[in-house]
């Protein structure tokens, strides 16, 4: 038993009233040049016993047992007699010190390091050998780097990216019972699947999608091929669509403000549009139909994504496929779980896409935007196409009338998805669980996109449930999820998330996203909730990084200049794993990466996304990458699974609060002449501060041993992000509804963006829209502060 342990020993037949005390302390090493505890044999302890004599014959009998009379004796008996009573004054307050220190620890959760907290270790019940064990959190951290390994990690990544395996498919099907399987060989609590029926959207199988040059007599001049059939937006409007062509850069709002500054028309144009960007297929698509695009070609730039024909054999033939549904889950619905015993009215996502959407090829781009003519591109749109002058159109050079029809006719179908969980039950707070899951699906062969997610997740599984076997008792559940439509838009998680919305926001801790994990062999980025954030500044001081040698992650960051958090900690966005579970299901969420900024791995969602040419471009390290990251997620859960008080920042939005309300300081003057005061949302913010403050405060005042008083904290630290769910709006219009991360008329980010028209276009500031979206955050932020608060007596309301 580590720490400390008393041992109450049993009377024996003439033993008297008085029982035996024995004394144990775990002698822990103290210089690295000791010799290890493996090849000492046993284990090392020091031992004091402190024994009372069950009658005076057990004692010298040249000594009396009266201290006092001792010292009344002639001078060498006091010598003797003050030895004694020496020793006996040190023993006593030694043991006082070491049974304070242990009380002090066990009551103390902020106390010191986090390797020297303990956990329940083992309890065998009746049998009574190490009942109430202790393990060191120290130990645990050595254990998951002993059983955590790297040998299975590239092995399942090349079995899953052997071909495509869309969802319904039968190589999707075999796949999900190959998974089913090993976490049924796993020493598991529970396995089961979870089922939905969903509608999703695929290439059709009696026409292809086509592009053609057209005059103006809509005769077809030439037909530009497009590639492999399998290349397609999932969930882009059908039909054909005809329009002048233009250059649209990214597909950002800032890119389609700057072709309306330069008066080019865009109604009716057909659009081409580049990767990346910071923005997703679907946010590009939106843009386009709110300015009048009938439809949008989507290819990748070298600029943005280098292709080296000579390793890869690319040559500008590859195109992305990625769906445009501006949301998650199943678009026809939205808010609603696909269950099949379920009969929702006829509805679909107020994000599915009208317009035509298309992916192209880097050639096929170069095909048409060589043909453009018009003003030349605005600084910065330039990419790196070969033979192309860089104009937004609308005109095609070679002849006057000429324009560009797209065809798209991909079919919708519905498809049963199966979710697949395995869980260890936690020991003391089995409902509530901390949630680890990867998509399955894949497009493409997906190395990338499926292969290296699902090979982490099983590692970590079988790691997790090994620790189990040899001693490790989670105070929680532990969730491993292959999650199903991955590539549909976090169809098979949202699906789940809108299943159980109700149950989740009270029992689910975090969710961490192990998707596309590895894009890279060189920086770290963690997308994730403030809530986490902490978590990722302990681990990364840990944890070796994977290609440097001797530094940790957190040394590697730091010597590349500026904050380590400003260079890792990144906000979440729409097609991420994890933005569903925070934006929509109010539950803290991450997902981490390994990336390379100078040259990031060029294939995901593409046909040419295998395992060889991921372990090309990693030069070998896919395994020891996927070692790291599991050990990354792994030790944030253990934390999660260990801890008394959950260790997440509850404080970490007040900040964001202050940020919000100097903003508002800032417009002060023109709010006071539209009559409108930015007081209730100081109050507001105020009471949220005092509110997380006062619970931080309670809690490192509080007797952490008090398993009741630890869950009443507990709980009210695991809702903080469910209560920044916006209450007022409508989750079917509305899913996204989290006022920080979401997505919509009631967030921050749409307020503060209308904020600032007041002075950039006054013309444009709306203040009936103002007051309500004003009015929203502020209730929804007083709402937080009064929640955290806990009991109504209690809530600290300025108002």
């Amino acid at each position: 038993m580590d720490a400390i342990q008393v041992l109450l020993k049993g009377r024996s037949p003439s033993s008297s009233d008085q029982p035996s005390f024995i004394f144990r302390q775990r002698a822990k090493k103290i210089s690295q040049n000791e010799e290890p505890e493996e090849e000492r044999g046993e284990e090392s302890q020091a031992e004091v016993t402190v024994v009372r004599p069950d009658s005076e014959d057990d004692l010298n009998p040249g000594l009396s047992t009266d201290v006092t009379a001792l010292v009344l004796q002639k001078p060498s008996d006091r010598r003797k007699a003050v030895f004694f009573l020496i020793l006996f004054s040190l023993l006593i307050f030694t043991t006082a010190f070491l049974l304070g220190y242990v009380a002090f620890r066990a009551s103390c959760h902020y106390c010191g390091e986090v390797d020297v907290e303990l956990v329940p270790a083992e309890d065998t019940g009746d049998s009574g050998a190490t009942w109430g064990g202790m393990m060191y959190l120290g130990e645990l951290k050595d254990m998951l780097r002993k059983y955590l390994k790297e040998e299975q990690i590239e092995r399942t990544v090349r079995r899953m990216s052997r071909s495509t395996h869309p969802p319904g498919s039968t190589e999707g099907n075999t796949l999900a019972s190959e998974i089913l399987q090993k976490f049924r060989q796993m020493p598991m609590d529970h396995t089961w699947t979870d089922s939905h029926y969903a509608t999703l959207q695929f290439p059709s199988r009696t026409q292809r999608n086509s592009l053609w040059i057209i005059d103006a007599n809509e005769e077809v001049l030439e037909e530009i091929p497009l590639g492999s059939p399998l290349d397609y937006c999932a969930y882009s409007g059908t039909g054909t669509a005809t329009g002048r062509l233009v250059y649209l850069n990214y597909g950002r709002q800032e890119d389609f403000d700057r072709l309306h500054a330069l008066d080019i028309r865009l109604g009716g144009a057909v659009a081409v549009v580049r990767v990346g960007g910071g923005v997703s297929f679907a946010e590009k698509v939106w843009h386009a139909q709110r300015a009048g695009i009938v439809g949008v070609l989507i290819y990748p730039d070298p600029a943005d994504i280098p292709q080296d024909p000579r390793r890869m054999g690319l040559h500008g033939s590859a195109a992305i496929s990625e769906h445009v549904h501006l949301g998650s889950g199943d678009p026809f619905t939205p808010g609603f779980p696909s269950f099949n015993h379920t009969q929702f009215p006829p509805t679909q996502s107020s994000g599915l896409p009208l317009i035509l959407a298309q992916p192209i090829s880097a050639y096929v781009a170069s095909q048409l935007l060589s043909q453009l003519t018009g003003p030349e591109c605005p600084r910065g749109w330039q990419g790196r196409l070969p033979y192309v002058r860089c104009a937004l159109g609308p005109e095609l050079s070679s002849g006057s009338g000429r324009r560009v029809r797209m065809g798209v006719y991909n079919t919708m179908k519905p498809v049963l998805l199966n979710n697949i969980f395995a869980s260890i039950e936690g020991k003391i707070e089995p409902d509530q669980y901390i949630i680890m899951g990867a998509q399955r699906d894949s497009w493409g062969p997906g190395a990338v996109k499926a292969g290296v997610g699902t090979a982490i997740l099983l590692e970590l599984a079988r790691t997790f449930s090994t620790m189990v076997d040899n001693g490790f008792y989670p105070r929680r559940s532990l969730l491993f999820v292959s999650w199903d439509a991955g590539d549909f838009g976090s169809v098979g998680a949202t699906e789940w998330l809108e299943g159980y919305l109700t149950m989740l926001h009270l029992k689910a801790v975090a969710y961490f996203s192990l998707d596309m994990a590895i894009l890279g062999d060189d920086n770290l980025h963690a997308y994730t909730s403030p809530l986490l954030a902490d978590l990722i500044e302990t681990v990364i001081k840990q944890v070796e990084h994977p290609k440097h040698s001797g530094q940790t992650i957190y040394a590697h960051t730091e010597s590349l200049g500026g904050n380590w958090k400003t260079q890792i900690v990144k906000p979440m966005f729409l097609n991420s794993g994890a933005y569903s579970f925070t934006a929509f299901g109010g539950v803290p969420a991450m997902e981490l990466r390994f990336t390379k900024e100078s040259r990031p791995y060029p294939f995901v969602n593409t046909q040419f996304d295998t395992a060889d040419r991921l372990q090309e471009m990693l030069q070998g390290r896919l395994g020891a990458l996927g070692r790291s990251l599991g050990e990354l997620v792994g030790l944030m859960v253990l934390r999660l699974a260990h801890d008394h008080i959950l260790p997440l920042d509850i404080t970490c939005y007040s900040s964001t609060a202050l940020h919000f309300s100097s903003q508002l300081n800032k417009y002060s003057s023109e709010l006071k002449v539209r009559g409108i005061s930015p007081q209730w949302v100081f109050s507001a913010r105020g009471d949220y501060n005092r509110a997380a403050e006062s619970l931080r405060e309670a809690i490192m005042n509080s007797d952490i041993r008090d398993e009741r008083v630890t869950r009443l904290y507990n709980t009210r630290i695991m809702r903080v992000e469910y209560y920044f769910l916006s209450q007022y709006v409508s989750a079917v219009e509305t899913p996204f509804r989290h006022v920080l991360h979401g997505r919509g008329d009631h967030t921050l980010a749409a307020l503060t963006e209308h904020l600032a028209l007041l002075r950039s276009d006054p013309r444009l500031f709306d203040e009936a829209r103002f007051r309500r979206q004003l009015a929203l955050l502020t209730w929804t932020l007083q709402g937080a502060a009064n929640a955290l608060s806990g009991d109504v007596w209690n809530i600290d309301n300025s108002f």
